[in-house]
């Protein structure tokens, strides 16, 4: 598989391209809606909830940073895997008039994904620039942000491990597609996008270890601690969300390993 990867590489930089070419072809703004969608969506947030938990400082310390923390990281998760989901029923045509390695279609749309991801994330920085320079509550800026690559990594691999096993059930199942919707719409709730879990003090504590038991959020949570809190993550964070993250890909390649010749038969 890997021996594949690196013979197509580029082919699978082609199918990137279009991705991403293809991504805001017919809308008038184009590319410029990868800044204006997290802008908009943060300060709806931001307008919503600011008045249930903004005003408290102790407990967030920027509540619009601290939501595109969140949200940016979280849309990269259900764009990036609802792609990948559907681009093997999407690429049936190729597929069966063409030998590629089939792999390479959910693959190549969690990178499309994560490029216009990272040129999303300049919406970010310039949170964090007007924050620092004109308001009273900026972010804890150290340098602990250097260290913001590797939750996004891990969720890298995160997407694409959840791809390949969305890609696969996609074929044989479609309906997964409506019962992903749903469940996307759940993880947006447990992921600490709009919340601290340490503000649930009614909560059970077995609800806390569910919310807990989310990798999203380890990783959201590393995320804001370098950006936002200027701080080390906790570690268990990083262990738990990194080894989640790795077994959804070896499940994910074991899955689409042995299932991918029959795609033929059902796409």
């Amino acid at each position: 598989m890997f021996k594949n990867l690196y013979k197509y590489r580029w082919l699978t930089g082609e199918i990137v391209r279009k991705n991403i070419k293809l991504q805001y072809r017919n809308s008038v703004l184009g590319v410029f809606w990868t800044f204006l969608q997290p802008l908009l969506t943060t300060l709806v947030l931001v307008m919503v909830f600011s008045r249930l938990l903004g005003r408290d400082s102790k407990a967030v310390l920027n509540y619009p940073v601290f939501i595109l923390c969140g949200r940016l990281l979280y849309e990269f998760y259900t764009q990036s895997t609802k792609r990948a989901m559907r681009s093997i029923t999407l690429s049936a045509s190729v597929i069966k008039k063409v030998y590629i390695p089939k792999y390479i279609y959910p693959l190549s749309n969690v990178i499309s994904t994560f490029i216009t991801f990272c040129i999303s994330m300049l919406v970010l920085v310039a949170f964090i620039v007007y924050f620092q320079l004109f308001s009273d509550t900026p972010v804890n800026l150290t340098p602990y942000a250097l260290l913001a690559w590797a939750p996004l990594l891990i969720l890298f691999i995160l997407c694409t491990g959840v791809g390949l096993i969305l890609s696969v059930l996609e074929v044989f199942f479609r309906d997964i597609e409506y019962l992903y919707d749903v469940f996307c719409m759940l993880i947006f709730y447990l992921s600490p996008i709009i919340y601290q879990v340490n503000q649930l003090k009614t909560a059970n504590q077995w609800v806390l270890r569910a919310l807990m038991a989310n990798p999203l959020y380890a990783i959201i949570s590393m995320f804001r601690s370098c950006v936002l809190f200027g701080e080390m993550w906790n570690w268990n964070w990083f262990y738990y969300s990194l080894g989640f993250s790795v077994l959804m890909v070896l499940i994910g390649a074991a899955l689409f390993y042995k299932k991918q010749d029959q795609f033929i038969l059902h796409i």
